[in-house]
């Protein structure tokens, strides 16, 4: 009965979220975003209460906890509503949305057109639902203007990239005729987004309440935005005193700006040094047989999507779809915007000095994403609930915990590497402060950037894009060290108890999915 209810959910989930439903591998909502206007929101907002209604009474387990997780996170949203707030709640669906099947390829290359035409017609009623939604005594200037950089680059995404993804002259004169009205409707939106930013009046800080309740009911944690905001700052102290140590001197970011020198010279230099570096990260995870490595696993090495630049300004991973067999993720290596003046070139260009190279390796593929997304991807049909609904909190820890894991068996061989490595961490120590200041009121987004410079190896410009990223999205900064410290915790009751080896814990708790940590500490202990 518990199992039937929690499929009904998710085939309920599905219709109404398609553009989730599709990255998952599910063929049948391929062709639509689905509906976006008001009375579909709230809607949704009505059922999802009925759901947590229906659901709570079931017995107590993972997959039952996980989909009042899902709710209870949505529930608490409902009352500072991002369809309202945020014009990324639109265009980054109908980015995503447009590009994903072809990256994916489940599809031969003719069946994706159809789909995608399909969806390319939708483009004007999912932007025009987002300027009748989008309310501007809610919308901030600042979220509303990062949006605004992504959605410049929507004509050019429509006309010039997307038809590249097929290889048949006549499929992409199908693509740029169907993509005509879609870009007009970016332009349109466009404008109505610089209009709109002049008007808005609202306040992108979360505030604490509401802060906290995601921690506790969604991330289920156990915990608030004060003692987040307190074990930032300790892992800070202790994570800075060892650079200082590393360094030789106090000033361990003086240390850390010389090593930024060396770096490579362009922007696809870059991603060619990634590209090595990944290879030989996948090499010390066979080598040390530290996890089990999922048959046909390829892990693609390639440039941020264009409309991606504007609001990402770090490397960041698209994986395999969980539910079907496909094992292929994209390491998107963070080129910067078209037109980007030299010193910006520069400025990222030593952000991804070759010192940091090896640790963004480990983080974004072995046995960081890429690893655990083809993991998870590979496990069987039991649990689909568990491929669908993941948090960054576990999926970001466990990429941080990867990067500590390989400083384990010697792979960060050079002073430079290992400072690299321990500042990547403490760079999380710094989002973890500077997310709970910024949303609770005790940071503006200059002091914020401000810190970032100031405390961490970031360059100014890359601060500003990351301050803005964390006003525009807040808890999700402060996941990567918060979960990795958990994951640490979780694995040293697994090994204490004797339950198996690193290896098997590895496996087990990464294929478990990306679940709220304190189910993850549930599944790695024994519970099914």
């Amino acid at each position: 009965m518990s199992t039937d209810t929690l499929a009904s959910f998710l085939s309920w989930y599905f219709d109404h979220h398609p553009a989730h439903a599709a990255s998952a591998g599910s063929l049948e909502h391929y062709s639509t975003f689905g509906d976006f206007s008001a009375s579909a929101f709230e809607q949704r907002a009505r059922e999802k209460e009925a759901w947590l209604a229906r659901l709570e009474p079931l017995p107590a387990s993972v997959d039952r906890d996980l989909a009042l997780s899902v709710l209870r996170g949505s529930s608490a949203a409902e009352t500072w509503p991002g369809w309202r707030r945020d014009p990324h709640e639109y265009s980054g669906i109908v980015f995503f949305g447009l590009l994903g099947p072809f990256l994916h390829r489940l599809l031969p290359e003719a069946e994706l057109v159809e789909p995608a035409v399909a969806k390319l017609r939708e483009v004007p009623s999912v932007l025009a639902a987002a300027e009748a939604n989008l309310d501007p005594s809610l919308a901030s200037e600042l979220v509303v203007r990062r949006a605004l950089g992504q959605v410049r680059t929507g004509r050019s995404f429509l006309l010039e990239s997307l038809p590249l993804q097929v290889s048949s002259p006549e499929l992409r004169a199908v693509l740029v005729e169907a993509a005509g009205p879609a870009a007009e409707a970016f332009d349109r939106h466009a404008a109505f987004l610089e209009d709109l930013a002049l008007r808005a009046s609202g306040d992108w800080r979360m505030g604490e309440k509401l802060y906290s309740a995601l921690l506790q009911d969604k991330e289920l944690l156990g915990y608030g935005a004060p003692e987040l905001h307190q074990r930032g700052q300790d892992a800070y102290a202790s994570l800075e005193a060892e650079l200082e140590e590393l360094a030789g001197a106090e000033d361990w970011r003086a240390v850390m700006s010389s090593l930024q020198d060396d770096h490579p010279p362009t922007l696809e230099a870059m991603r060619a040094e990634y590209e090595a570096e990944t290879s030989r990260a996948r090499a010390a995870l066979v080598e040390h047989s530290l996890v089990t490595m999922p048959e046909g696993e390829d892990c693609r090495v390639v440039p941020s999507p264009p409309f991606q630049r504007a609001i990402m300004s770090v490397a960041s991973y698209l994986g395999p779809p969980p539910l079907t067999s496909r094992r292929v993720g994209y390491f998107f290596v963070p080129f910067t915007p078209d037109g980007a003046t030299d010193e910006q070139v520069a400025h990222r260009l030593r952000t991804n000095a070759r010192s940091q190279l090896p640790t963004i390796s480990v983080h974004e593929a072995y046995p960081g994403h890429h690893w655990h997304s083809a993991w998870l991807a590979a496990q069987g049909p039991a649990h689909p609930l568990r491929k669908v609904f993941r948090t960054s909190y576990f999926s970001e820890g466990w990429a941080l915990y990867s990067e500590k894991l390989l400083r384990s068996v010697g792979y960060y061989t050079t002073r430079g590497a290992l400072m690299g490595h321990v500042e990547a961490r403490l760079f999380r120590a710094a989002r973890m402060i500077v997310d709970t200041a910024l949303h609770c009121g005790d940071m503006t987004p200059a002091e914020a950037e401000s810190f970032m410079v100031a405390r961490t190896a970031l360059t100014p410009g890359t601060a500003a894009g990351e301050v803005k990223r964390y006003c525009a999205w807040p808890t999700q900064a402060p996941s990567y060290l918060t979960g990795a410290l958990e994951i640490d915790a979780i694995r040293e009751e697994y090994l204490a108890a004797g339950l198996g080896s690193l290896r098997d814990f590895h496996d087990r708790i990464a294929g478990s999915g990306a679940l709220p940590l304190g189910l993850a500490r549930r599944v790695a202990l024994g519970e099914d």
